[in-house]
């Protein structure tokens, strides 16, 4: 059974949400039904993904709220339209890629490759390509490879979306502490850890459910709603 639509507290902390897997369906569909919860977050919305900035900028547009945003998985941090960070080394992340295809590779995305066009700290790489050259070369050049469940991210090990977090939230005069997070995949692990609160849907992988304060029954979005309704009661 589809879950109502809770509407978020009057006091609710400021938000830090995965999209993929999070706000969407298992089709990566978002789901209609955040909509108006996210439009009606009393606080600050901070959308965290790992896809290139284009992506949750957007969402944020269509939804009509503030942008403020994690994209790349901690490469890009934006809030507002003055504040932006890129932090990362894409110099190398387009040598293990000239090196991957070199060793008779793909990418996996097609021509147009609309995963990576826009990225500008990492590589996204499909899940239908091998792994475990990918992983080699990558540590060849000191980066590493992170499965987020829908696809291979060649990055700097010290960038994830809790450096970005920390960014934006400073930006928005909060403390990361503040923050009720949501997410479904180990490149959440890091804001689960600095968040007050952090919830996983129940489709999470393993990192997620082992670092999320709180696990709901249901996944995708119905899991979302789920996380807001059980805030209600925890916060």
């Amino acid at each position: 059974m589809a879950m109502d639509v809770p509407s978020p507290p009057a006091d609710a902390p400021p938000l830090v949400v995965d999209i993929d897997g999070t706000l969407t369906d298992e089709r990566r569909a978002l789901d209609p039904r955040v909509c108006p919860v996210l439009r009606s977050w009393p606080t600050p919305v901070v959308v965290a993904t790992g896809k290139a900035m284009p992506y949750p900028v957007a969402l944020c547009e269509f939804l009509g709220i503030d942008v403020a945003v994690i994209a790349e998985n901690g490469g890009i941090a934006l809030a507002g339209r003055d504040s932006l960070r890129i932090e990362g080394d894409r110099e190398a992340a387009d040598a293990v890629v000239a090196a991957y295809q070199e060793a008779g590779y793909d990418l996996g995305w097609g021509r147009a490759d609309l995963v990576n066009r826009w990225r500008e700290t990492e590589v996204a790489v499909s899940r239908e390509s091998p792994l475990e050259p990918l992983e080699e070369i990558a540590a060849d050049q000191g980066l590493e490879v992170v499965d987020t469940g829908f696809a291979y991210h060649v990055k700097s090990a010290t960038i994830d979306k809790g450096v970005g977090l920390r960014a934006v939230a400073e930006e928005l005069g909060r403390d990361p502490e503040t923050f009720f997070a949501v997410g479904d995949s180990v490149n959440d692990v890091a804001t689960f850890e600095l968040a007050g609160l952090s919830v996983a849907v129940a489709n999470a992988d393993e990192a997620a459910l082992a670092a999320a304060d709180h696990v709901t029954e249901a996944a995708y979005g119905d899991g979302f709603l789920e996380a807001v309704a059980y805030l209600d009661e925890a916060w």
